[in-house]
């Protein structure tokens, strides 16, 4: 087997070594330590959040997944999802819960879709023929998350609303033309890197010989009739009864509060504000009227959720430290001064060039740079230039860790590199596009 180093050892090597040198030489050793223990500190209080988001989600996918809604949305886009992801079963539980992720996503549901798609990964991991290595569909998986897939940046036309931005949502369109070009070219090198690959050829799995539409219907009832249960029709009455009432209470709302401009602020907000608590009834009243015993899925869920969320701390850590130390030593500035002359040829302020460079490393970082830029001056085009890279692109290298930090995965394969160039197509083509829509 070939033992080559993976890209991420390289890299996170590379950062930590790029930290020391440039502190050596800038005299800055002693924040470059502060910021080692600083970064390790705040990985692990990170991470301790994620465990109630982390076991609440895990907890209602297994809601859905026993009571078979994930089945159905499966099949729903398995044309698009198998021509993705040829190697994974199209009624897996794995296709389902990518699909979520995804779903979450697009919406800007950022606590739903994490723990969805470290449930994904799991799901995944467990179709790996070499464990700690990870396989084709992974890296694509992951390219996918990394180019951000945003159809509402919701936090991004907060912050503008804030600075009394005078379209506070004007970044709409362009941050999903860029996560559009973004998302393109993830998926384009991920499926060109994976066939360039020598060191590995992912084989195929052993499928079943195909079995007739009623034979899959009586495995499929006979497998989901094992655990559960009977649903008296006063419970039934009663949950419909409670959907109708929201149903009603919902159209009154809407009534006596017309909702005026669709794609307002604040509607926007509101349908945010919506989604979470409607997906989590959802998912309960499903699982329910189908049979699942929802407390007890829910926990056995939620259990795994915290398991984890306690499992991927070391991976955050290690990436947490580089980052923070990279940061603290001034390296990024000298590397912004040295970029500057390139920025200039594709129409990028230098000024803008802190925001690409932080946002694959740190999504705090690029947040607050992001929004000092736009209370600094909302709007301005560098404005608008940084809040559409914001909503169009991703954290990579957080992604990176807690996502194939829950499986355990060292040999990271071409997954960094695919993601690095989404990041790349993500940030040009904000440039590009802020350029027309200025």
């Amino acid at each position: 087997m070939d033992n080559k180093p993976a890209a991420i050892n390289i890299i996170w090597l590379g950062m930590i070594l790029v930290a020391v040198v440039t502190a050596a030489y800038t005299g800055t050793m002693d924040k470059v330590t502060k910021a080692s223990f600083d970064s390790a500190k705040a990985a692990v209080t990170l991470a301790i959040s994620l465990i109630g988001p982390m076991a609440l989600w895990l907890g209602l996918m297994k809601v859905a997944e026993d009571g078979g809604l994930l089945k159905i949305i499966a099949r729903c886009l398995r044309p698009v999802m198998t021509r993705l992801f040829p190697d994974v079963p199209s009624e897996h539980p794995a296709m389902s819960a990518m699909i979520m992720n995804m779903a979450a996503n697009a919406l800007g549901l950022g606590n739903a879709a994490t723990p969805m798609g470290i449930k994904a990964m799991q799901e995944l991991d467990r179709l790996s023929p070499e464990k700690g290595r990870a396989t084709n569909a992974m890296c694509l998986f992951l390219a996918i998350n990394t180019s951000s897939v945003t159809l509402l940046p919701l936090g991004v036309i907060t912050v503008r609303a804030a600075a009394n931005a005078s379209h506070p949502a004007a970044i709409l369109l362009p941050s999903i033309l860029a996560t559009t070009v973004s998302t393109l070219v993830a998926v384009t090198a991920a499926k060109i890197l994976e066939k360039r690959d020598p060191r590995w050829r992912e084989p195929r799995l052993e499928r079943p010989a195909p079995a007739s539409a009623a034979q899959e219907e009586k495995a499929s009832h006979e497998k989901d009739e094992g655990g559960r249960q009977k649903i008296s029709p006063a419970a039934r009455i009663f949950v419909w009864g409670a959907v109708m009432a929201f149903a009603a209470a919902s159209i009154a709302r809407l009534f006596q509060d017309p909702p005026g401009d669709l794609f307002s602020l604040e509607n926007i907000n509101l349908l945010s504000s919506w989604l979470i608590p409607v997906l989590i009834c959802l998912f309960l009243i499903f699982g329910f009227l189908k049979g699942v015993p929802v407390y007890e899925s829910m926990t056995d869920g939620a259990r795994e959720g915290f398991n984890t969320a306690i499992k991927i701390i070391p991976y955050m850590v290690a990436i947490f430290v580089a980052i923070g130390m990279l940061r603290a030593s001034g390296a990024m500035d000298i590397f912004i001064r040295l970029l500057s002359p390139v920025t200039g040829l594709i129409g990028m302020p230098p000024e803008a060039l802190a925001m690409a460079l932080m946002r694959p490393l740190s999504g705090s970082g690029a947040f607050g740079i992001m929004s000092e830029i736009v209370n600094r001056s909302p709007d301005s085009f560098l404005s608008y230039l940084v809040s559409v890279m914001q909503g169009s692109t991703e954290t990579t290298f957080y992604v990176l860790a807690v996502y194939f930090g829950s499986v355990g995965i060292r040999q990271t394969r071409h997954a960094l590199p695919a993601a690095l160039c989404a990041d790349a197509a993500g940030i040009l083509a904000s440039v590009w596009i802020c350029r027309l829509f200025f």
